[in-house]
């Protein structure tokens, strides 16, 4: 074959350091504008980008030529940076190490999306502890509890 084609879709989800609730009403619009921006900066293509107070989901095509590690650790230090740099908030700003990625196949697209953009109507009902062990349930994780959330006893 003479060229890659390649569509991957990816769901990745990741917290503010402890779970803490930093991601302000007032900036977070903008906040996940700039990480859609980042995403695509790396060559992939961003589909919706939201969360709450304490975490973001972010949808979009892995570029084929790229690990999602990458990816994330480059949206993640830069969006920190960002934030920190405006001075959104008093204290440091710090996203917790690691994040969950799930894949999807073309037809779950829509559905996918719904889901992000209704992040505040579905947190409503459930926390952020509890969505992110039904994803992992869900996709067939294997995971250890003890190193599922950062804390404050840890650092």
């Amino acid at each position: 074959m003479s060229n890659t084609y390649v569509k991957l879709y990816v769901q990745a989800v990741f917290a503010v350091k402890y779970r803490n609730s930093l991601i302000k009403e007032s900036f977070r619009k903008k906040l996940f504008a700039v990480i859609g921006n980042l995403i695509n900066e790396t060559g992939c293509k961003t589909i919706i980008v939201n969360g709450v107070e304490d975490h973001v989901h972010c949808f979009f095509t892995l570029k084929s030529t790229l690990s999602l590690s990458d990816v994330m650790k480059s949206v993640k230090a830069k969006s920190s940076k960002w934030i920190n740099e405006n001075g959104f908030l008093e204290e440091r700003f710090e996203w917790q190490r690691g994040f969950g990625g799930f894949s999807y196949n073309q037809s779950s697209v829509d559905k996918v999306y719904k889901y992000i953009e209704n992040q505040k109507e579905h947190h409503k009902n459930q926390t952020f502890k509890e969505e992110y062990l039904q994803l992992l349930k869900k996709f067939e994780v294997d995971y250890d509890e003890n190193y599922l959330f950062e804390d404050l006893t840890q650092d």
